[in-house]
């Protein structure tokens, strides 16, 4: 039989996961293609050759997911992977029906056939939605670990969005290993916080790669998910965070409900500052998905070097770009820390917005009166720049989990707000992380 014709449609990062453990090297399949999405200057590329096998001599082709009804028809697809997070499930079917009406199967892939095995215990973090809290959720994990005895590597969810061949396999240890790699904003938002608390960071592209190396050198691996996707490696446990500010979305958005439905414990974070009636709802939700799963409340109290800068000031809030881009939220830390300690005004930074910032706004109209810190690429990271630099306010207000001032050259007073994960009530993170790993 021939082999049957394939396109994946992603967006940088479990696309090419399931490209690496399943069709790599497999006579069955003929990846003609892959589709990108959500993140600028990723399309028009090839997945390269030293990383595709000895099927795909020239590597694959990648094109933006607009060409995915042309490439169906011409490349003459038997079928579609779905393959990227964080979309509404009602989106999912409408790029089946879309892929169906073309005569393509659509396929989605799940756990058994995704993901790999470690030799290691594996403690995962993920989440129903991007900005939930899964970073300080994996910051709060990797230090009780470690102050359990264990030595930890934090595995990231791929954010590869530069030469992929050079980004195979990547370890930071050191804040140069960040100038090193190239690293992104986006990027640096996740490596930096662990990189403080004296975590060794891995990502890259190929996990299977990354995983082996990793195992040579710590006690426990802990894997530190992107936006709502599943875990690239088996768990022993899954902890999974849900958001109050958004109730409902722990059932109504993909991969996220299956993230729930999968987890051994999970966080409701936020609690400090949601709504109880959502929280209460949100908990409800969960017991349904999941009643086996144990659940813990969490805050993310928020700290700010010099609250009294703040106060009476107009400032300008920039705030992590995911959260409020995929995660659809219309604030986030540094909004409330604006609010709760006196800003005179919240300026809008629409007026001051420059190129791809200014396009940001246009594909994400949830973004509210505050800055997605946007830096896919030094084109970008200037465009950010003069967008700060642009506005007429006192102070800016930095809500991202990395210092913008290490990368950025602004000419206005800043003041970074900061969040750690404090849980409420028990039982702890701590006690259960003891009572499943303890020596």
């Amino acid at each position: 039989m021939s082999p049957i014709k394939t396109l994946i449609m992603g967006a940088a990062g479990r696309d090419f996961h399931n490209f690496n453990v399943y069709f790599k090297d497999n006579a069955d399949y003929e990846v003609i293609a892959f589709t990108a999405t959500q993140i600028p200057n990723i399309e028009d590329r090839h997945y390269p050759a030293s990383l595709a096998g000895h099927l795909y001599p020239e590597g694959i082709p990648i094109y933006p997911e607009n060409d995915l009804v042309r490439l169906i028809n011409e490349k003459k697809i038997n079928q579609v992977i779905f393959a990227y997070s964080d979309v509404p499930h009602e989106y999912v079917m409408h790029k089946a029906s879309i892929c169906l009406a073309a005569g393509a199967d659509f396929r989605l892939m799940g756990l058994n056939a995704t993901q790999l095995k470690s030799s290691k215990p594996v403690v995962s973090v993920g989440a129903v939605r991007t900005g939930s809290g899964k970073s300080q959720t994996t910051r709060r994990v990797s230090l009780i670990l470690r102050d359990m005895g264990y030595k930890v590597a934090a595995i990231r969810h791929p954010m590869p969005y530069g030469d992929l061949a050079k980004q195979a396999v990547q370890r930071f240890a050191v804040y140069e290993d960040l100038d090193k790699n190239d690293c992104t904003i986006e990027e640096r938002e996740e490596y930096e916080p662990h990189l403080e608390n004296g975590v060794i960071v891995y990502a890259g592209v190929d996990y299977e790669k990354i995983l082996r190396q990793a195992e040579k050198e710590v006690d426990i691996i802990l894997w530190d998910g992107g936006n709502n996707d599943l875990p690239f490696y088996k768990s022993d446990f899954h902890i999974v965070v849900a958001d109050p500010h958004r109730p409902g979305h722990e059932s109504t958005y993909h991969p996220g409900e299956a993230n729930a439905r999968c987890a051994d414990v999970f966080v409701i974070n936020k609690v400090d500052t949601a709504n109880r009636e959502d929280v209460l709802k949100v908990r409800e939700q969960l017991s349904l998905l999941n009643p086996g799963a144990q659940i813990i409340e969490g805050a993310s109290p928020l700290f700010v070097d010099d609250p009294t800068a703040i106060r009476g000031a107009r400032v300008l809030v920039v705030e992590d770009g995911p959260t409020l881009t995929h995660g659809e939220m219309a604030y986030g830390a540094g909004w409330v820390a604006a609010r709760r300690f006196g800003a005179a005004e919240i300026v809008d930074p629409r007026p001051y917005a420059v190129g791809s910032i200014l396009e940001t706004y246009a594909k994400y109209p949830t973004t509210g009166k505050v800055l997605p810190a946007m830096g896919y690429g030094d084109e970008q990271q200037k465009e950010l720049e003069t967008t700060i630099n642009n506005a007429d306010v006192d102070l800016v207000i930095v809500g991202t989990p990395i210092d913008l001032g290490r990368i950025l050259k602004i000419n206005k007073p800043t003041q970074r707000v900061r969040y750690e994960l404090q849980e409420i009530g028990v039982p702890t993170l701590s006690d259960l992380l003891r009572a499943k790993f303890g020596k």
